[in-house]
């Protein structure tokens, strides 16, 4: 299915690309989120219309989360969780987890889905670095120190 992307999606394209996407992850994802439209000619004109508003958007978007990367990038997030003696975790620290806690600490728009583990969820006591996607060109890394609970 062919689609005119209304934003910018990692991996995809940036705003206002007519793209070729599998029917189910245009028609399961990119549409209903709004990041995308079915490129008829008749939506290719519209876009053309709205285009310095959806460029707006996007530009206010990207300033946000640069904003709040850089509040975020180095932070050091410290999360305490029950270990055996060896220092292996009885559960794990997932993204869910991590999200949660930056929410307390004053990062409510963080959801879990933009917390990226590179080896899967953390299972052992330790510092670790993670990467937070807040935006498809912002990312920021922070250190996330799991110590066993007291």
């Amino acid at each position: 299915m062919q689609i005119i992307l209304l934003e910018k999606v990692v991996n995809l394209g940036g705003l206002g690309d007519v793209v070729r996407v599998k029917d189910g992850y245009a028609r399961n994802f990119l549409i209903p989120e709004g990041k995308a439209r079915r490129a008829t000619d008749a939506a290719l004109k519209e876009f053309e219309a709205r285009r310095a508003d959806l460029e707006k958007v996007q530009a206010e978007k990207l300033a946000a989360a640069q904003a709040a990367g850089a509040k975020l990038d180095g932070m050091t997030l410290a999360l305490s969780q029950k270990a055996g003696v060896d220092g292996r975790l009885f559960g794990s620290v997932t993204n869910f987890d991590i999200a949660s806690a930056l929410a307390k600490q004053g990062f409510p728009q963080i959801e879990k889905a933009m917390v990226r583990l590179p080896n899967g969820p953390l299972k052992a006591v330790g510092e670790f670095d993670i990467s937070v996607a807040l935006h498809a060109d912002v990312i920021a890394a922070i250190k996330v120190t799991v110590s066993p609970e007291v």
